[in-house]
């Protein structure tokens, strides 16, 4: 009996240390500083007439330079940024075969000229002499195609010439138009293989947008249409005419593309850079929008989400499924609803569960 006595006191005080310890454990993540927040309500848009799509800006006049032989790099003449003009030497690649076979294409080219023009005296000569009935026309047959094939041979010969110097053409990369150097992929003493970009260049100061317009509002867009376009990061808006639709999404994932010519413009604009292009066209559906601003989400690897507020004051990472951009704001298709309030900004880091304290 007093074992058991002995068992149960056993418990009774394990089972009273774990609870205090739950308790002061509880107590120290209670006593952490609440982050300082500032929250937002979900809001609607049922009222916009227009259709924005997301984009991104490219030059109008650009180039990824590569060679179709394969060689060590002798040396690379140009740096990114650097200006260049039309036929400027960019990339010089090693071409001691071709400067080889040139040299066996040019003796083959004396050697089929020397037969040519010994063929020729032999036709002229066996002309004559047919003339005055001095030669048989066997003969005159035989000198005759003796003559066309030294006459082939030389021309055979030429044309060889020739495609050695196309080929030096792609051991000497030069610039196609003139402009400036946005890439380069290789340095001197690398192997350049065939296909392989090694120069980028674009020419300044003509820019075009390559938007993504879904199925639901291509039929819409049409050719000449004038657009604004809003640049994201230098928070500028630009004037543009569609000049391009595309009639297929097999290949863009059922997003068709849409080539926009940009106005020209002082702003101070670059490939690569993000837009949102305004369309003058009513968007499909009737179904209100669920909009946060971009920079409240928050993004990790392909995921995207936003931080909202629990029932006890703590913060909780929600993943959406977003849509398109409208301006600065961005379209949730799920994962936050109209009623709910989402953190814009903290002064601190947040974290799942992190205590908060709204502002």
């Amino acid at each position: 009996m007093k074992k058991h006595i002995y068992i149960f006191s056993l418990i009774t005080a394990s089972l009273f240390m774990a609870s205090c310890g739950s308790k002061d454990q509880k107590e120290e993540i209670d006593n952490t500083p609440a982050i300082p927040v500032t929250v937002n309500q979900v809001t609607t848009d049922s009222s916009n007439p227009f259709l924005f799509v997301s984009g991104k800006i490219q030059a109008t006049n650009s180039a990824d330079l590569s060679t179709r032989m394969m060689g060590y790099v002798n040396k690379v003449h140009v740096n990114v940024g650097d200006k260049v003009n039309k036929g400027q030497l960019l990339v010089s690649i090693n071409n001691a075969d071709l400067q080889a076979k040139q040299a066996q294409v040019n003796a083959g080219i004396t050697e089929a000229t020397a037969a040519f023009n010994n063929a020729q005296k032999d036709y002229n000569r066996y002309q004559s002499l047919f003339a005055s009935s001095s030669a048989s026309q066997k003969e005159m047959d035989d000198m005759t195609a003796n003559f066309e094939m030294a006459k082939a041979r030389l021309e055979g010969a030429k044309q060889m010439k020739n495609e050695v110097n196309a080929q030096f053409a792609y051991s000497n990369i030069t610039a196609p138009f003139s402009g400036i150097v946005t890439s380069k992929t290789i340095e001197t003493g690398d192997m350049a293989n065939p296909g392989v970009p090694l120069i980028s260049i674009e020419t300044p100061g003509n820019f075009e947008v390559m938007a993504m317009v879904p199925e639901t509002e291509i039929s819409q867009i049409k050719k000449n249409t004038e657009v604004r376009v809003l640049v994201k990061s230098i928070n500028e808006a630009l004037k543009g005419n569609v000049v391009e639709v595309s009639s297929s999404a097999k290949n863009t994932g059922g997003q068709y593309l849409v080539k926009i010519a940009l106005n020209k413009t002082e702003a101070n604009i670059l490939s690569g850079m993000f837009v949102s292009v305004q369309f003058p066209v009513e968007k499909q559906g009737t179904t209100e929008l669920v909009l946060i601003p971009t920079e409240a989400i928050i993004t990790q690897g392909q995921l995207s989400g936003v931080y909202t507020v629990s029932q006890s004051n703590t913060a909780l990472l929600r993943w959406l499924r977003l849509g398109r951009n409208y301006g600065d704001q961005v379209e949730v298709l799920s994962g936050l609803s109209a009623d709910e309030a989402y953190i814009v900004s903290a002064e601190g880091k947040l974290f799942n569960g992190a205590k908060i304290s709204v502002q």
